[in-house]
């Protein structure tokens, strides 16, 4: 059978890559049987289009399964470009470490040693922040800071000015807080440093040298390209094309704007397992600068929402019962991202979807496809235990606030519950949720009625501390201290 195989005309699915190949262990990877379950974990879960890619033995495989616009009928194929959302941030991070490690960047100095015009609402944080913290999303900066700033090549320099005001979710290293803003502070800093505006750079010092022909950050670069449309629609129905194809500025290309195959994201990968190198031999990190990107520098409180247990320079790191991993999720409007590593068996996992319960099809084929290829056993899906424990609710009453949002918790019953509300610039933004909330632990609840974007439909919610003693809640991996 040739490498490259096209079945469009026997159920509109493509493979690519060596359908013999073994993996470390000596066992055969099947990439018929796994065609096969993509297949049918796609068409169970609703999700119209998905393309995945597996890194094992040195080889990228691809696959891809499904529809890229239920309005086009568009067939899927393994060149189909979709929204990587958030995954785009191991990018830029991997971009700063090439800075770092010429010797242009110093990871420990002050911001504003690079951006002098970089400032938050508080002056003595301003003076704090790291770039090893923006990495590390420990900085304090915010999330969820929503500004368009243009299409011109200013927009970075433009969305840094505009977020001059904004409130920290909590004081600089003191805990993660998941931040888009400090990522956009990066790309600024890949700006300043380098003289290329991040799009350009990023081009120039990662996807040229790697060889990634289907990675771009516009829109009108997409056009090239299979591109897939993203779905919205209610959990367990087929979801309808969304209203539109992408909502985000260019600004937010740092953060969360990479267009790219399933396969350029695991070559991404490949470049770290690879110690640095590219496929062509070109060394683009060092080895020490790429377990540095992967060493903990912070605990995750948080860790059923991106699965994470805690957090390197840019890469999420995962522990599956003692084997250890990293990688990244990515959301757009309607498409979802899932990279995994796992080192120890040279193994990358990236699946790109475009809507449905995309959740679900990751945890369902990654748990097959992992315990195969890395002896990895994933954590169960979140959710309340049959037999919750008995917890004193009483200590966590109270309102928590971080930039945009208000959460007030109350108890009813003895039972907990949570309003959570947009406000201030984010005021609007969506209705207030209220939230019922099930003890998982004596510190972590599963929120209920929120919806198919987490697993089962619960939501994690974790009271943890800051480390001055302030009481926090973690929602969505971003950390809001209690005000009162």
């Amino acid at each position: 059978m040739p490498e490259n195989v096209s079945w469009g005309a026997l159920g509109g699915w493509e493979a690519k890559g060596e359908w013999g190949t073994r993996d470390s262990t000596g066992r055969k990877l099947d990439l018929v049987q796994w065609q096969n379950r993509l297949d049918v974990l796609r068409a169970k879960h609703h999700v119209p289009a998905a393309s995945l890619a597996v890194l094992v033995n040195g080889t990228v495989h691809e696959l891809a399964s499904g529809t890229l616009h239920r309005g086009t009928g568009v067939t899927a194929t393994t060149d189909s470009v979709y929204q990587t959302g958030s995954i785009a941030k191991v990018y830029t991070a991997t971009l700063i470490m090439r800075l770092v490690e010429s010797g242009r960047l110093d990871l420990d100095a002050p911001v504003t040693d690079v951006l002098p015009e970089f400032s938050v609402a508080d002056p003595e944080a301003t003076r704090a922040i790291t770039t090893r913290q923006l990495l590390s999303h420990t900085s304090g900066l915010t999330c969820d800071f929503t500004y368009d700033s243009g299409r011109g090549d200013d927009c970075l320099a433009k969305y840094v000015e505009a977020a001059k005001d904004v409130a920290l979710d909590c004081p600089p290293g003191t805990a993660i807080s998941y931040s888009s803003v400090g990522y956009n502070v990066l790309g600024r800093i890949v700006e300043v440093v380098t003289g290329q505006v991040w799009d350009e750079a990023l081009k120039d010092l990662l996807l040229t040298p790697l060889g990634l022909t289907h990675t771009m950050t516009l829109p009108e670069e997409a056009l090239r390209f299979r591109a897939a449309m993203g779905h919205l629609g209610e959990a367990g129905q087929d979801p309808e094309p969304a209203p539109s194809w992408d909502l985000m500025p260019r600004s937010a290309g740092p953060y969360g704007r990479i267009i790219a195959t399933a396969g350029d994201v695991a070559r991404l990968a490949q470049l770290h397992l690879n110690g640095g190198v590219a496929p062509d031999g070109t060394r683009v990190l060092s080895e020490e600068t790429v377990a540095l990107m992967r060493q903990r520098v912070v605990d995750s409180p948080d860790k059923w929402t991106v699965s994470a247990d805690g957090w390197g320079l840019g890469w999420t790191l995962y522990d599956w019962n003692g084997v250890q991993g990293y990688g990244h999720d990515g959301a757009s409007i309607g498409q979802y991202g899932y990279l995994r590593v796992v080192p120890s068996a040279g193994v990358a996992v990236a699946l790109l979807t475009n809507g449905g319960g995309a959740r679900e099809l990751y945890a369902a084929l990654y748990r097959e496809l992992l315990a195969e290829l890395a002896g990895v056993t994933m954590q169960e899906p979140f959710a309340p235990p049959a037999q919750p424990p008995v917890v004193d609710f009483a200590p966590f009453v109270g309102s928590y606030r971080r930039e945009g949002v208000l959460i007030t918790v109350t108890e009813r019953d003895g039972a907990g519950h949570m309003v959570y509300e947009f406000v201030d610039g984010m005021k609007g933004f969506s209705e207030p949720m209220d939230i019922d909330l099930l003890p998982v632990t004596e510190t972590v609840f599963a929120g209920t009625g929120v919806g198919a974007a987490f697993s089962e439909g619960y939501m994690p919610v974790v009271f943890s501390t800051l480390e001055d003693g302030t009481p926090c809640v973690y929602i969505g991996m971003r950390c809001g201290p209690k005000v009162a």
